[in-house]
């Protein structure tokens, strides 16, 4: 697995990380035991990236990341952690004292006396454009309660803000053949500051695996099936915004282009990691199977199959089906 520069930090993490948002309670049911051979078939596969989040089942998916860590310790594994979704999302719940509060509950989740790398998980704009912020995550640093900082932006603008301060490592947004705007401003950016990259919800929830139809349902606590209209959340965050029937028909269109021997998530996740500028992908796996494949797209990095004849197909679809109905929104 290639590792790449994370920021500024010195460190380095693999270009296909691990989301965990499926090891909380978000996705349906995933127990315990699965989750942490999940965690571990991803290290077997040279993953180092885990992505999570303090609100990830209320902290579940943080603690169980923590009993990982316990017994991998010399695994070069960063943990990027998230903080401020379990509050109201108002500017002034975004403080030091918060930060400090939220910051102790995930050290302790996470076993650690300092985080990797904490994100700002989605905040307001008012936050993203303040520098009380980045004076308080700052202050962090110098005492030692985290190493290094990042914001996980909902739009472009947003993620230009916060590409624009020095002392930021990364910037996590969402990028899949379904969300093509990053590509216009924010990874020529990210290159130019030297900061890092996460590609977030790669699979856009899972469209881009090539299963499902249109009678697939999911469970009722999945935001696949509670948040298709933003009732809870950003919509976005939900097929990366796009509606289910015509993510169908795109991923039709895009699996018909592919040599057979090629799948429709491996090619996606090497498509968005050979982009100039990306420094990992983070999908999520529920279980070992899925965790491997995620990991052996790795090696279409680069293919001209990949970069050449997939990118070709991935703008004409975009452009068709999806571009005015996306690409203004974030």
């Amino acid at each position: 697995m290639e590792q790449r520069p994370l920021g500024r930090t010195g460190r380095t993490v693999s270009a296909i990380g691990l989301g965990t948002w499926q090891l909380g309670a978000d996705w349906g049911d995933v127990d315990e035991g699965t989750a942490l051979e999940v965690l571990a078939a991803s290290v077997d596969a040279g993953v180092t990236l885990f992505d999570t989040a303090d609100v990830y089942g209320d902290g579940r998916a943080e603690s169980i990341i923590g009993r990982f860590l316990a017994t991998h310790r010399d695994q070069g594994i960063v943990v990027a952690t998230k903080m401020g979704r379990r509050v109201d999302q108002l500017a002034e719940n975004y403080h030091a004292g918060a930060f400090d509060e939220w910051n102790a509950r995930s050290r302790d989740n996470l076993g650690v006396d300092t985080l990797d790398l904490v994100q700002l998980h989605c905040p307001p704009s008012d936050v993203i454009s303040a520098n009380a912020t980045y004076d308080a995550l700052d202050d962090m640093v110098i005492r030692g309660r985290i190493d290094a900082y990042g914001v996980s932006v909902e739009t472009c603008d947003q993620a230009l803000m916060a590409i624009a301060r020095p002392h930021v490592t990364n910037v996590q947004i969402i990028l899949n053949p379904f969300r093509l705007k990053p590509l216009d401003e924010v990874l020529p950016a990210a290159q130019e500051a030297g900061v890092a990259i996460f590609a977030r919800v790669p699979l856009a929830s899972g469209l881009l695996s090539g299963k499902y139809g249109a009678d697939t349902t999911f469970a009722a606590n999945d935001h696949r099936t509670y948040n298709r209209q933003g009732e809870a959340f950003d919509r976005g965050e939900t097929f990366s915004g796009v509606d289910f029937e015509t993510g169908l028909e795109a991923v039709r269109i895009l699996t018909e282009t592919l040599d057979e021997e090629i799948s429709l998530p491996a090619a996606s996740l090497a498509w968005i990691a050979s982009l100039p500028g990306v420094t990992s992908v983070i999908p999520g796996a529920r279980n070992v199977s899925q965790a491997r494949a995620n990991a052996e797209a790795a090696a279409l990095i680069g293919d001209p199959r990949i970069t050449e004849d997939f990118d070709a197909a991935v703008r004409d679809v975009y452009d068709r089906l999806l571009r005015e109905s996306i690409h203004q929104h974030w």
